[in-house]
C-alpha cells in the first residue's frame, strides 16, 4: 500500500479526505512564479530549463502541501517537437505553423523523433522524481490529439475550433492524418515521461465539448483509449486521468470508453450528477469552479464543502473543474484545502 494519497484514489480507494492538486497550481498568481519566470526570460525558456520549471513545480508544494506536482510544460511543447514553430504573443496567447494541406503533413517530422527536443522536459521530471516529498505523487501530462490538432490547425487557440472542424468537413483524410501522427508522438512522450519518473499521467482536452456526435467518439474517447491501452501495456499499472472538458452529459461512460483510471469533470457538470452518473464507474476529479479562488468568502468554503460531500461515496481526487486564474488570491487556496482537509466550517 502506497503512502501516496493520489495513487491510493487513483487505483479506486474512497478515502476520508480526498487527495488534493489543482490545475496550473505552478502559475502567476503566485509571486515567486513570476520571480523565476522573469529569471527565465519568457514562457518558453522556462519549459525548456530543467532546473527553472522544477522550480515553479515545487513552489505550490512548499508552500501549500498539495498530494501531487503536476509537471510544469506546456501542450504545446509536442508540436514543436514534431516540426511546428511555437511562440507566445503577450496578452494574447501561442501562435503555431499551421497544418492545412498535405504538404504541411509531410514537413513535421516523423513521431519518434521528438525526443531531441522535449530531453529537456524529461530531465525536470527526473529532477522532480528525486527532489519530491516522499508522500507527494508526481502527474506528467499532454494535450489531447483533437486540442492540439485545433492549434496546429489554426495556428492558435479558437473560439470554437472552427478551423479544425472546417478541415474536418473538407480534407477528412488530411484530418485524420494528422490526428494519427500527434496520437503516435502523444504515446512516446507520455511514455518518456513514466520512464524519467511520472507515477500518473493526465490527458487535457481542452476543447472535447466542441466534438459532435460520432466525431466526439473518434476524435476524443478514440485517441484517449488507444493512448491509455498503449502506456498500460509499456508501463503497467501507469494510472491515467483523461480530461475531455466540456463533456457534459457525455462524462457519463468516459471511464469504460477510455479505459482512464480517473475522469476529471470540469466545473459546468454538477456535482451529484456526476456522483451519481459518472463516480459509479470508478475515480473523478474536481471539480470546484475557479472564481472561487478570486472572490474568496464563505462561499469558497461552501462550495469546496459542496464538492467533498458530493463525491464522499467513491473516489475522489480534489481539484478545479479548470485552471487557477492569474487573478486568484493565494490566501483563497489556503482557505480552500483547510477546507477540504477538514480545517474550516462551512
Amino acid at each position: 500500500m502506497t503512502d501516496k494519497l493520489l495513487l491510493r484514489a487513483l487505483a479506486g480507494e474512497t478515502l476520508p479526505t480526498p487527495p488534493i492538486w489543482m490545475m496550473r497550481q505552478a502559475g502567476r498568481y503566485l509571486p515567486e512564479y513570476r520571480a523565476t519566470r522573469e529569471k527565465a526570460g519568457d514562457f518558453l525558456s522556462l519549459c525548456y530549463n530543467p532546473e527553472l520549471a522544477a522550480e515553479v513545480t515545487f513552489q505550490p508544494i512548499r508552500r501549500y502541501g498539495f498530494d501531487a506536482a503536476i509537471l510544469f510544460a506546456d501542450i504545446l511543447l509536442l508540436p514543436q517537437a514534431l516540426g511546428l514553430d511555437l511562440w507566445f504573443v503577450t496578452g494574447e496567447g501561442p501562435r503555431m505553423s499551421k497544418v492545412t494541406t498535405e504538404a504541411d503533413l509531410a514537413r513535421l517530422k516523423p513521431a519518434e523523433e521528438v525526443h531531441e527536443t522535449l530531453a529537456p522536459v524529461y530531465e525536470t521530471v527526473r529532477i522532480l522524481a528525486d527532489g519530491l516529498p516522499t508522500e507527494t505523487a508526481l502527474i506528467g501530462f499532454a494535450g489531447a490529439p483533437w486540442t492540439v490538432a485545433t492549434y496546429a490547425i489554426a495556428g492558435r487557440g479558437t473560439p470554437d475550433q472552427g478551423p479544425a472542424h472546417a478541415l474536418i468537413a473538407e480534407n477528412r483524410p488530411l484530418f485524420e492524418a494528422l490526428l494519427a501522427r500527434i496520437e503516435e508522438a502523444t504515446i512516446l512522450y507520455l511514455s518518456a515521461q513514466a520512464e524519467a519518473g511520472a507515477e500518473v499521467v493526465k490527458l487535457f482536452d481542452s476543447w472535447a465539448g466542441s466534438l459532435r456526435g460520432a466525431d466526439f467518439d473518434a476524435y476524443a474517447l478514440a485517441p484517449a483509449r488507444r493512448i491509455t491501452a498503449a502506456l498500460k501495456a509499456r508501463h503497467p499499472g501507469l494510472p491515467v486521468i483523461a480530461f475531455p472538458r466540456g463533456a457534459g452529459a457525455r462524462f457519463e461512460g468516459v471511464h469504460a470508453a477510455t479505459g482512464a483510471d480517473c475522469i476529471a469533470l470540469d466545473d459546468g457538470v454538477e456535482p451529484d450528477w456526476a456522483a451519481a452518473h459518472v463516480q459509479k464507474d470508478g475515480c473523478v476529479q474536481g471539480n470546484l469552479a475557479s472564481r472561487h479562488l478570486v472572490t474568496g468568502g464563505d462561499a469558497l468554503v461552501q462550495e469546496t464543502r459542496r464538492v467533498v460531500d458530493a463525491f464522499a461515496g467513491g473516489p475522489h481526487v480534489f481539484n478545479l473543474g479548470h485552471g487557477i486564474t492569474p487573478d486568484a488570491d493565494p490566501d483563497n487556496v489556503t482557505r480552500m484545502i483547510e477546507a477540504v482537509r477538514g480545517g474550516v466550517s462551512g
